[in-house]
């Protein structure tokens, strides 16, 4: 199989993005980047990325939309929500980050996360720094919010983590960022980087493309 015959079964089978996944509508604008940060904080727990998507999806049918509509709702609602998405492990916990991180967009950043965007000025390492003053948000979530922004935010490409080059490994696709970049169109990283994520959950004796 050819490097972009790989590529093109990479991302058909595996190049669903965890924002597409959850009904995310990802685009530059706040709500949608609200959601997204909503995503990134369930996915940070120790938790199944199933389980993690169906919350989201469950927090978004709830209302979710905005850091101000979840500003608006209590804690127990939240709770309820995650149950609901049987996001049940760390649903207190994750209920009452959801309401700090909501405060922190609205009074921070005007309810508006392009504006941590202009904050970092271009630099994806800034970005990553200003994520992690979410709570529950470290290093590894941060990575998760990046890799899938970069479908809408440009400047973070070619935004392509060690996570995703080990998958790329697995692959048998070239290891480094820019080499990746250049196998397809920047609308398609995002979902490139995805699919290699997931690759690297499959089991050691699964053939990715086999």
């Amino acid at each position: 199989m050819s490097t972009r015959d790989t590529v093109r079964a990479v991302l058909d089978r595996y190049g669903t993005t965890y924002a597409e996944e959850a009904g995310i509508r990802l685009a530059d604008t706040p709500a949608p980047l609200w959601q997204l940060l909503v995503l990134t904080e369930l996915l940070s727990a120790r938790i199944d990325a199933g389980i993690a998507v169906a919350a989201a999806a469950e927090l978004r049918e709830a209302g979710h939309t905005t850091p101000e509509r979840t500003r608006d709702t209590t804690w127990q609602e939240r709770v309820d929500a995650l149950v609901r998405g049987r996001y049940t492990r760390y649903d207190e916990r994750t209920a009452t980050q959801l309401g700090d991180a909501a405060d922190l967009v609205v009074e921070r950043y005007g309810g508006d996360l392009r504006r941590l965007a202009r904050e970092a000025d271009g630099d994806p390492r800034e970005a990553a720094r200003l994520l992690q003053e979410f709570p529950g948000i470290g290093a590894t979530g941060a990575s998760v919010f990046l890799r899938e922004a970069q479908a809408v935010w440009p400047w973070l490409r070619p935004y392509l983590d060690d996570r995703v080059l080990d998958g790329a490994r697995r692959a048998g696709l070239p290891s480094g960022a820019e080499e990746l970049r250049g196998l397809v169109g920047g609308d398609d990283l995002a979902r490139l980087a995805a699919g290699l994520v997931r690759i690297t959950l499959l089991r050691d004796d699964e053939d990715p493309l086999g």
